[in-house]
């Protein structure tokens, strides 16, 4: 099998830039493409006292588009101007399916992903967006673990 397209997640934060230097590397030796993708969480809620009515967005969610957007697009400089990169910025009410429905979709060869390392109430509590991913993916995953 040959590696053609990564789909590279970031979730903005300082530890999802971990991955992007090998990344980078691997992408330049295999003359891969590279997405930078981000899901922007989107709990749709349903208005209170009609519970027939159709669930709503938050109404900040154009907002957080576009601040995804521009932070994806400082991040990019992290993999340099060698490989073709694009970036990408979903909603999704569920983060980790869309990741992979959007692989899927794309034709993506791999899934890169860094993790956070949470453990005992913090990932009871927060889950793993990374850990879903590996579990539902039909799409081969690499996953980086936070060192230590």
């Amino acid at each position: 099998m040959q590696l053609k397209h990564i789909v590279l997640t970031s979730d903005l934060s300082p530890e999802s830039v971990r991955p992007f230097e090998p990344i980078r590397e691997l992408a330049q030796q295999l003359g891969a493409k590279v997405t930078l993708l981000h899901v922007v969480l989107d709990l749709q809620l349903t208005p209170h006292g009609a519970p027939f009515a159709p669930a709503l967005s938050s109404l900040h969610l154009e907002k957080d588009v576009k601040h995804a957007t521009l932070v994806l697009e400082d991040q990019r400089s992290n993999l340099g101007d060698e490989i073709e990169t694009e970036i990408e910025v979903i909603t999704a009410s569920d983060p980790a399916a869309a990741i992979c429905s959007y692989a899927k979709g794309k034709g993506a060869d791999l899934i890169a992903i860094s993790t956070h390392g949470r453990t005992g109430l913090r990932h009871f509590a927060l889950g793993s967006i990374a850990e879903k991913v590996l579990r539902q993916s039909e799409i081969p995953v690499l996953s980086f673990q936070r060192p230590g």
